[in-house]
């Protein structure tokens, strides 16, 4: 079968989007603007890339309408171009043929239960008294623990571990290497040693979540860790026990959250940024990258903490300073004696 291919018209049609130009033009394939081809659909979002427009190749741009205006080449006008071009490259991103059936090197215990329509891939076991609903796919190596459900359309890409009670919504993809139901970090000091809290929740994960590639959810120490719905992880993030996720909430790649914090809804947790335990954000928080939260935020919006980088001699001398702060604060504050 050979690549697809959709005209400017067709795409319009599909997507609900207005054509300027060539209708007939025909596209491929997708690509950036400085790497186009005539018969490639590329996109302008941000208007800093405004300047490769007129030198792009592109057969097709999706934009803005007031982008539009003075272009000479085929447009798609889009309220929003970047989400426009994430639904129409998906027309072109190749799907694997899956194939119902439990591979014959898939271990699967008796008092599991495996949807006729699943698929269980090579080298896979299922522990004792979970669930593979309709139309899910556990890829190659995966290992599902006791008293799990992998809810229906649901993909473990390769090598990801469900360990005990994690339940899985539907539509949910996990991405290789994940560990989702492992023991949440509970410890008690007792005599001068740790005395390790038996951890008896579990995982919950909503509909339509994504987990990325090495991302750890702990399984909760009396009740559950949970994401709700379309919540979407990056790579090798950590989520600590009883940690809850709202609906909607995305965090970028090694960002951290420890025990029982609380996430709202809509919020962007950016790369390295870590939230400390018991704490809470409200819906609609931003936290920019490398930050780190240690206190509850009740507002939304845009929140930031650390230095920028600067040369190290620089970053000395400023490090000197902040011991300084203190003294300096209090001497502001106190009373002229004169």
């Amino acid at each position: 079968m050979g690549a697809p291919a959709f005209s400017a018209a067709d795409l319009a049609a599909k997507f609900g989007l207005e054509v300027a130009g060539d209708a007939q033009r025909i596209v491929r394939g997708v690509s950036t603007l400085a790497n186009g081809r005539p018969d490639s659909l590329g996109f302008l979002a941000n208007p800093r890339y405004r300047a490769q427009l007129a030198a792009s190749q592109c057969g097709v741009v999706v934009m803005r309408a007031d982008d539009a205006e003075g272009f000479d080449g085929t447009a798609l006008i889009a309220r929003d171009p970047y989400s426009a071009f994430a639904r129409i490259s998906a027309l072109f991103e190749p799907v694997p043929h899956i194939t119902p059936g439990i591979h014959p090197t898939a271990v699967v215990d008796a008092s599991a239960t495996v949807d006729p329509s699943a698929h269980i891939g090579p080298h896979v076991v299922i522990g004792a008294r979970s669930i593979v609903d309709a139309g899910a796919t556990l890829g190659p190596g995966c290992i599902v623990g006791e008293d799990c459900v992998v809810g229906e359309g649901s993909e473990l890409i390769a090598r990801v571990t469900l360990v005990t009670r994690v339940r899985l919504g539907k539509r949910v993809r996990v991405h290789p290497g994940a560990v989702l139901g492992a023991d949440g970090f509970g410890l008690a000091m007792d005599a001068g040693r740790w005395l390790k809290v038996p951890q008896l929740g579990g995982v919950v994960i909503g509909d339509d979540c994504e987990i990325g590639a090495n991302t750890t959810i702990d399984r909760g120490a009396l009740e559950d860790t949970i994401l709700e719905d379309d919540v979407r992880l990056d790579n090798q993030i950590q989520i600590g026990h009883n940690v809850v996720i709202g609906a909607h909430t995305a965090m970028a790649g090694c960002a951290a959250v420890a025990g029982s914090a609380k996430i709202g809804r809509y919020c962007l947790v950016g790369g390295g940024a870590g939230i400390l335990g018991h704490l809470e954000l409200c819906d609609r928080v931003i936290v920019t990258a490398m930050s780190l939260v240690t206190h509850s935020i009740r507002e939304p919006g845009e929140y930031s903490s650390g230095t920028p980088i600067m040369d190290n001699r620089s970053w000395r001398k400023s490090a000197a300073r902040f011991k300084q702060l203190d003294a300096l604060a209090r001497r502001v504050a106190a009373p002229d004696k004169d």
